[in-house]
């Protein structure tokens, strides 16, 4: 599959290519490339996925066209998927189970990297999230319009602490310039359901705006349990001249039942169908009695076969207001300020702390609240040959948790927040101030080279406060680099082939939290032993690659070599759901490199292809010592990090009929740190298909499209490290694995007015 790649960037270069004028023009990261001439931009803009020419690093964008014709509900994560570097996992069809959703890009796992939402943080989109929220929450999939993935060196400007390997830019829709209403209705396999309504104002003396609202939901593919969402967005734009201003306020009400994590021991001896007891209540208190003895005084391994249930429930508030201002000739300035308002639970029964009445059964909460503002500012001077960028980004986040146990009781609803706890374990208090600034010049030396040189100033204080609880930490912790430096260049070799290379040091910043892989998140002892010691991660990303493109194609090829230092390594003690604090420490360094490549093609008017192919290798470059036992990872390859992945995806739409067939290949993955268990690797295809037609009725169109996830049924596991990694797991019995859904099919009926 690699030498196809190969293959078909040589057959781009048979493709005769359209003269390119010198027409002058500007990417979005602030280099310069020459515009292609009329004819052949149209070409390429119809080739739906970008490779960023004319920029200074590795970027690969999707189109509007690409979320417009996804399935109607699914994860925006599903649909960047395709792109070289990235491994997306979840265990139901949708992708938006957050539970089992993990988003890796070169190695780096979700929480090394940075999102963004119209310039507004996202946090690192983790479960369980300090400072941000999911995608899938933050607005609905049919309201993105575009993404912009940077695999190695993110944006100078872009509002992250955590982008150590990468930063997805997500960006919403516009509204339309004339009056519209869109009403789309999908069904599907496990009873799944999704309204969707929005309706656009049409241009007028105030602007634009739209307004939608999608309900959501779906029965789980394995056991029992729901899992819902109702969103509302509401988006206003006004252009002023060459200016605009613009806002949004968006709404997520989410509640998933969990899915039992599994081990590879327990699909071999019960199954991959096996799930919690949900709702056979007097099934878990036998279990409690039996397998977990006094509530695990004489614990037998079985009692974690099987739980009750697990929940996640979230409430999210989103708003962003942007003044994007031309202030002179050449002169332009951004600023967009944000509030985030987030009430959040993780609900666990537990068989390890009974209730008060004697039941062997509790509920044990993680409660979250994020209260959240922040500014980020951009300022860019054309000076000709110059262009200089200028940006600062504060936050001020106020973030509470605490672990709290509530009785359980036949009644007690996986759906609504619980109330009148018997217990607060621990309660926490944490303010996390974020200030950034960054500086850059893109210089055009002549009409084929530019460089480009800049660095960003980061600086985040943690201080954490315990409200309730013992024999854990307060205090404050500081991650700080006052010289994060990104050196590029791009040199036009013709009209239609480029080289480009970079430099850059990135820094995660602490995490502010009690659980996780957080200073936090450990005894008070071990947090004053570490506190002076520990250093925030930092990588060192260098890359080059070369991007070729012509009359309906566009290709590239990049190598990269990342140095990942100061791994912070957070060990769970006993299993998840006990909630035992975690070991932290600096563990040494990584190392990965890789080649990846991807082709657009359009093979005719109404054809395209996509081709991607990532090769990879990430290893570990120190052991690890704890106490006086030392683990043995060096050169171990990392969890979590696939080895190949090829992706390829053949879509037609000539106005009426359209369709997608989708092929995704991942090599094994391990999770054990010194890579004794492992999950093999799994191909999936997905299909997609539909008819559209224009003025029927009252309607300006309408359109019905049937689609089938996993379209061969394959059996495979899906998320790993649900539960963390292990350091080993010979026999396979560490459950921290979600297996993938069973092939489902969905019809979505949409009309346009």
């Amino acid at each position: 599959m690699p030498t196809a790649l190969v293959l078909a960037l040589g057959l781009a270069h048979a493709i005769p290519a359209a003269a390119q004028s010198a027409t002058s023009a500007s990417s979005a990261d602030g280099s310069r490339t020459e515009a292609a001439a009329n004819g052949e931009r149209s070409e390429l803009e119809r080739v739906t996925v970008s490779v960023g020419r004319g920029q200074l690093r590795s970027v690969q964008s999707l189109s509007q066209a690409e979320f417009d014709n996804a399935l109607a509900g699914s994860s925006p994560l599903a649909t960047v998927s395709r792109l070289p570097g990235v491994n997306f996992q979840s265990a139901d069809g949708l992708g938006n189970y957050e539970w089992s959703t993990r988003f890796t890009v070169r190695g780096f796992s979700q929480n090394q990297l940075g999102f963004t939402l119209d310039d507004v943080p996202l946090g690192d989109m983790s479960y369980g999230n300090f400072n941000g929220l999911h995608i899938s929450r933050a607005i609905a999939s049919e309201n993105v319009g575009r993404a912009s993935l940077s695999q190695g060196a993110g944006a100078l400007e872009a509002a992250s602490s955590s982008n150590l390997g990468g930063t997805l830019q997500f960006y919403s829709s516009d509204p339309l310039e004339r009056f519209g209403l869109r009403a789309s209705q999908t069904v599907g396999s496990d009873s799944a359901r999704r309204t969707f309504l929005r309706v656009d104002s049409g241009r007028s003396a105030l602007g634009e705006f739209f307004i939608s609202y999608a309900d959501q939901d779906a029965d789980k593919w394995k056991g029992h349990g729901q899992q819902k969402q109702a969103q509302w967005n509401l988006k206003w734009v006004k252009a002023i001249g060459d200016s605009r201003l613009s806002a949004f306020v968006n709404t997520s009400r989410r509640k998933e039942v969990d899915y039992q994590d599994l081990s590879l021991d327990l699909i071999k001896r019960r199954g991959d169908t096996l799930d919690n007891f949900y709702p056979d209540f007097a099934g878990a208190v036998n279990a409690a009695n039996t397998l977990c003895g006094a509530n695990g005084s004489t614990y037998v391994a079985a009692c974690d076969d099987q739980y009750y249930a697990g929940a996640g429930l979230r409430n999210d508030d989103l708003a962003g207001a942007t003044a994007d201002l031309r202030l002179a000739q050449g002169i332009t300035w951004k600023t967009t300020a944000y509030y985030h308002r987030n009430e959040g639970m993780g609900l666990w029964f537990t068989p390890y702390r009974a209730s008060p009445d004697g039941t062997p059964i509790s509920v044990r909460t993680t409660e979250y609240g994020i209260h959240r503002w922040g500014v980020v500012s951009n300022a860019e001077f054309d000076l000709g040959d110059h262009l200089v960028k200028a940006g600062v980004w504060f936050e001020d986040n106020d973030f509470d948790q605490a672990r709290r146990f509530y009785a359980a009781s036949p009644s007690t609803s996986v759906y609504r927040f619980p109330s009148n706890p018997f217990l607060t374990q621990w309660q926490y208090a944490f303010n996390t101030k974020t200030s950034q600034f960054s500086l850059s010049d893109t210089w055009s030396l002549s009409r084929n080279l530019t460089v480009g040189a800049g660095f960003k100033a980061l600086k985040v204080k943690i201080d954490g406060q315990l409200e309730a609880g013992s024999d854990m930490p307060s205090g404050s912790i500081t991650a700080e680099k006052g010289f994060l430096p990104q050196l590029g260049i791009n040199y036009r070799l013709s009209a239609n082939n480029e080289l480009y290379g970079t430099i850059a040091r990135n820094m995660r910043a602490y995490q502010g939290a009690a659980t996780g892989t957080s200073p936090f998140a450990t005894s008070a002892a071990g947090f004053n032993a570490i506190k002076d010691k520990l250093k925030p991660e930092t990588s060192d990303t260098v890359e080059a690659g070369w991007r070729t493109s012509g009359r309906g194609y566009e290709g590239s090829v990049s190598a990269y070599l990342v140095n990942f230092k100061d791994r912070l390594l957070s060990v769970q003690q006993g299993t998840g759901i006990q909630g035992n604090p975690v070991v932290l420490s600096n563990v040494g360094d990584v190392r990965a490199t890789g080649i990846e490549g991807a082709i657009s093609f359009r093979l005719a008017s109404a054809l395209t292809w996509y081709n991607s192919v990532s090769l990879s290798k990430s290893t570990y470059r120190d052991d690890v010592v704890s106490g006086t036992t030392t683990v043995a990872i060096r050169g171990k390859r990392v969890a979590d990090a696939p080895d190949t992945m090829i992706k390829s995806q053949l879509g037609y739409d000539d106005g009426a009929l359209f369709g997608t067939i989708g092929v995704d290949y991942m090599s094994k993955r391990y999770y054990s740190y010194t890579n004794d268990a492992s999950v093999p690797d799994r191909t999936l295809v997905n299909l997609s298909a539909g008819y559209k037609m224009k003025n029927v009725s009252m309607l300006r169109e309408l359109s019905l499209q049937a689609s089938v996830t996993n379209l061969f049924d394959k059996h495979y596991i899906s998320t790993i490290g649900s539960n963390g990694f292990t350091n080993s797991d010979p026999n396979g019995t560490y459950a921290t694995l979600l297996p993938g859904a069973p092939r489902q099919f969905y019809v979505t009926l949409t009309g346009r007015f």
